[in-house]
């Protein structure tokens, strides 16, 4: 049994750790309410800008607009976004996971790696990378993100990869995140919408082309963004719910430690009167 000295060691020990704990559950918590707000106000962009496209299935040519053009797939790009640092739980090995199960039915892989964790886990599978980023902290803004659209744009243009999908994690709420990879080029219109002439017909100054040209490249920007940011909302949810478990285990270990330090002094204590006892009782018949 570990010594009373040793027990209170331990128990000062934990306290720190609780203290530290809990410091950083406020921090996430803080940071995710924030996030979550952010996540939440985005989405009704990005759909509507999808809408838009579908609105303009039927004029779309994919042999004049590079972002719409089909190819036989022979190479993909995997855009991984991750966190750049620990303590989320299974959050990033859960979506490594997921990515690589996806992979194994691809021809070929390459990847654009966003996080240092990401980073860290292509060069563990030893991928080929054509970027890394890292250090977009807790609020990106859509100008940092637009350089990775660009990125994965002109690879996709330039035909070195046939499709893209981008892997991140979907924030559903503060005790659920999706590992989610989704196709992000080539751009295609829902099915239903480009059977047949939308019901209402609309008038496109100055031509449909023209808006194409300008809703494509936008709307690859803003699923890039909104992806960084349902990853960070992801982030810190998960940040939150594991220094929030963490604490209360340091909470139990306090009180188990505390319990058995209570025991180890109350047992010296009896040992001692014993003694005193014994000594007394020696004295007396000598």
């Amino acid at each position: 049994m570990p010594s009373e000295r040793d027990l209170r060691r331990r128990l000062r020990s934990i306290r720190n750790i609780r203290q530290v704990t809990q410091a950083m559950q406020t921090v996430a918590a803080s940071r995710m309410r924030r996030a979550q707000t952010a996540v939440t106000a985005s989405r009704p962009y990005e759909e509507r800008l999808r809408t838009v496209l579908n609105d303009l299935g039927p004029y779309a040519d994919p042999e004049f607009e590079p972002l719409l053009a089909r190819r036989p797939v022979k190479r993909v790009l995997v855009v991984l976004v991750t966190s750049d640092r620990g303590l989320v739980g299974a959050m990033n090995t859960n979506l490594l996971r997921a990515t690589l199960r996806f992979i194994q039915t691809k021809p070929a892989v390459s990847w654009l790696a966003v996080g240092r964790k990401g980073i860290a886990a292509v060069r563990r599978v030893r991928g080929s990378a054509v970027a890394e980023f890292q250090g977009l902290g807790d609020r990106p803004t859509s100008t940092e993100t637009g350089v990775i659209s660009r990125v994965l744009r002109d690879e996709f243009t330039s035909a070195n990869v046939d499709e893209v999908h981008l892997a991140f994690t979907r924030f559903v709420n503060t005790l659920r995140q999706v590992p989610t990879i989704r196709r992000i080029l080539p751009l295609v219109p829902e099915e239903e919408d480009i059977d047949e002439l939308p019901p209402l017909q609309y008038i496109f100054e100055p031509d449909p082309a023209t808006v194409l040209n300008a809703i494509l490249p936008r709307l690859i920007d803003v699923t890039v963004y909104q992806s960084v940011l349902e990853s960070i909302a992801s982030e810190q949810s998960a940040r939150m719910v594991a220094m929030r478990n963490a604490t209360e285990n340091a909470g139990e270990l306090i009180d188990e430690l505390q319990l058995a330090s209570n025991k180890a002094r109350q047992s010296k204590i009896t040992k001692e009167m014993l003694e005193i006892a014994s000594g007394a009782e020696a004295l007396a018949k000598g």
